[in-house]
């Protein structure tokens, strides 16, 4: 089985290069883990399900920062297999968070294609009534999200690192999983409860994706090639902005982007309640015959596309929308900024950390 490398906003530099070396060290070790299975006479559904979701798309986004990182500390030499290893790690590890994140905001959508626990209850509906087939899929799809997580742990301890390295690595990887175990628990709490206070959604981020999606994995390539604490700071300094960034705009994609380009339904994120900076900032501001009116709407699961265009139209003019993306503008001109002074990132990884500053906050899906 062959994994389709997705489009990349990030070429031409080392990222392009990144993506197919990540894509088939994923490829083999799905073969493998495919062949065990049917030798054992195991259920193909779990290797097929997570072949189909790594083959539907994606940035690869944290394994391309991972390298970058490694790149980062130890310049110009090609990134070893053992590193390129621990990159698709990450990959299988936000295989793992995305599956679940999907089945708790019951999402219908990923990529563009029914979200793996949508799948797999369509799948069954034939043989079991409708309810018994959703939460077939519901309970399989949990499964499949934790053999993702087993595997990311198996790809990481079979890269053969020298202990040196796994020493390095390892309270990173612990340190990033608990963040974005607890960013998620914060959202899941939130979702709901929608209100002005702007700092608690700005927390959520943080956790949930600031650090996950863009710290950690500079850090875990930056460890993995012996980078100084200086550097660490440096990469945290780009990286937690760019992060807060790249979730405000996925924010606005999930309420004003093209279903056709995201992949996703615009009415997910207002259906679920989910509280956003978008959203706070228009509950603060906004005059109260607003606010009532989107408290009357938000987290309603049965919420029309005609309601959600009151929704966005309040959201546009309360100048929510707007100070949105003043806040993304601000971040990426923050890290350029950074990028441009006198740093201890080396040369080479500068200009794949500016195309993705921009390409990730710049994004349409």
């Amino acid at each position: 089985m062959t994994l389709v490398n997705p489009r990349s906003a990030y070429s031409p530099d080392l990222a392009a290069t990144t993506i197919e070396r990540v894509d088939a060290v994923l490829a083999r070790f799905l073969e493998r883990k495919s062949a065990s299975a049917a030798a054992q006479r195991l259920p193909a559904e779990a290797t097929e399900a997570l072949t189909g979701l790594l083959a539907a798309g994606g940035k690869r986004l944290r394994p391309v920062l991972c390298v970058t990182g490694w790149h980062a500390a130890a310049g110009q030499q090609r990134a070893s297999q053992p590193v390129l290893q621990v990159a698709a790690a990450l990959e299988m590890f936000h295989a793992f968070c995305l599956i679940h994140d999907d089945v708790m905001d019951h999402s219908p959508t990923r990529r563009g294609r029914p979200t793996l626990h949508r799948a797999l209850a369509d799948r069954h509906a034939a043989a079991r009534p409708r309810r018994s087939a959703d939460q077939f899929g519901d309970a399989a799809a949990i499964l499949i999200g934790d053999l993702a997580l087993s595997w990311s742990d198996e790809l990481i301890h079979t890269a053969g690192l020298p202990p040196r390295q796994l020493t390095a690595v390892l309270p990173l990887l612990d340190a990033m999983r608990a963040e974005i175990m607890y960013g998620q628990y914060l959202d899941v709490a939130a979702t709901g409860q929608a209100t002005g206070d702007v700092d608690q959604a700005l927390t959520v981020i943080r956790y949930k994706t600031a650090k996950y999606t863009v710290e950690r994995p500079l850090h875990i390539g930056a460890a993995l090639a012996q980078g100084t604490t200086r550097l660490a700071d440096t990469l945290s300094a780009y990286a937690l902005p760019l992060g807060e960034a790249f979730q405000l705009r996925d924010d606005l994609l999930g309420v004003f982007g093209v279903p056709g380009q995201t992949g996703k339904s615009r009415l997910d994120d207002l259906r679920e309640g989910k509280h956003t900076v978008l959203i706070a900032l228009a509950l603060r501001d906004a005059p109260a015959q607003h606010t009532d009116v989107l408290r009357s709407l938000l987290g309603r699961p049965d919420l029309t596309e005609a309601q959600a265009v009151r929704v966005r139209t309040i959201l546009t003019r309360t100048g929510a929308r707007t100070r949105v993306e003043d806040m993304i503008a601000r971040r990426r001109a923050h890290v350029l900024r950074l990028l441009a002074a006198p740093a201890p990132i080396h040369p080479s990884a500068v200009p794949t950390l500016r195309r993705l500053a921009d390409a990730t906050t710049r994004r349409t899906s």
